[in-house]
């Protein structure tokens, strides 16, 4: 069995989690203007998407990652 604290593979990093917070916003907001048969708000939500998806890209390379230099991962 493995020790979940020292496991840093599930992305509890704060490059995943903005890249997820972002995108599920892209989501949300596809959904309702999907809804409401509004397609270019739909394809603002993927252009949203795809930044929060840059986002995280960006932010692991810079050190924010789960193997990065500027994350210190916190203990339960």
């Amino acid at each position: 069995m493995t020790n979940p604290i020292a496991d840093p593979g599930h992305g509890h990093s704060p490059a995943a989690w903005t890249a997820v917070v972002v995108m599920l916003f892209g989501f949300f907001a596809g959904t309702i203007a999907f809804c409401l048969a509004q397609p270019v708000f739909v394809w603002v939500s993927v252009g949203i998407i795809v930044i929060g998806l840059l986002l995280g890209w960006i932010l692991a390379k810079a050190g924010y990652g789960v193997n990065g230099p500027k994350y210190t991962p916190k203990g339960h």
